[in-house]
């Protein structure tokens, strides 16, 4: 009798948990909802060129080999202030100094037969027609490896902003199509968010001879910006 009589009060006690659960899980499921993504682009010139420039010297000894960048990277440098670049726009990118080693055809350690020395600037133009007489300037000055060239838009993100306002139509024109197949209405969006990808456009790396008479052609930028949007499905009645 009173094995029994535990058994109903754990069955009566289950059955209160259940519906005291019930609230809870309706409250803590997530919305019916249509989630969509939209896209936009805009083309646009750019207004900013980037440049990377460098000067590699060989000697028998390090110092050697050093103090001749030195000297070959002032040159530039004061070559890039003559042009009228202000000094705010360039700067030092990397330094090396390296042994060069001989071809080593038997066992044993490598000869070292002389060193060399590179030295990289990066040079910033607020004027993209200026880029071949930069690199005009650069070649003259002493410079021999041009190369990294890269075209940007100072302001992307106001330039975007067209871009967005089609992005979240492109977004809902998608979801709508998707409610319509689903035999649903769409509601109020729930979250929006957005991940921007301007897309570079970069200048293949060129040895000096060959830069100063190389045309550069800018072209045009294309910046692209993504929604992510999540619609609410009305229920129905609402």
């Amino acid at each position: 009798m009173k094995l029994m009589k535990h058994r109903a009060a754990l069955v009566a006690a289950i059955a209160a948990g259940t519906l005291l659960a019930g609230p809870a899980l309706a409250q803590t499921a997530p919305p019916a909802m249509i989630s969509v993504t939209g896209e936009a682009t805009v083309s646009v010139p750019p207004d900013l060129a980037q440049i990377d420039a460098g000067v590699t010297t060989e000697a028998k000894t390090a110092r050697e080999a050093s103090d001749a960048n030195n000297a070959a990277m002032g040159k530039v440098l004061l070559a890039l202030k003559g042009a009228g670049i202000e000094e705010k726009d360039y700067q030092t990118s990397r330094l090396s100094l390296q042994p060069e080693s001989a071809p080593n055809r038997t066992a044993g350690p490598a000869t070292i037969v002389g060193y060399r020395a590179s030295n990289r600037v990066t040079i910033r133009l607020r004027d993209v027609t200026k880029v071949s007489s930069a690199i005009d300037t650069l070649v003259g000055a002493g410079a021999n490896d041009i190369g990294g060239i890269n075209f940007t838009v100072s302001q992307a993100s106001k330039l975007l902003d067209d871009a967005r306002e089609q992005a979240i139509a492109d977004a809902r024109r998608k979801a709508e199509i998707y409610a319509k197949a689903a035999g649903v209405t769409l509601g109020a969006p729930l979250s929006i968010s957005e991940g921007s990808t301007p897309v570079p456009i970069p200048y293949r790396r060129m040895a000096a001879g060959m830069a100063a008479a190389a045309p550069v052609a800018q072209g045009e930028e294309t910046l692209q910006v993504t929604v992510a949007v999540s619609w609410a499905i009305k229920q129905a009645g609402q």
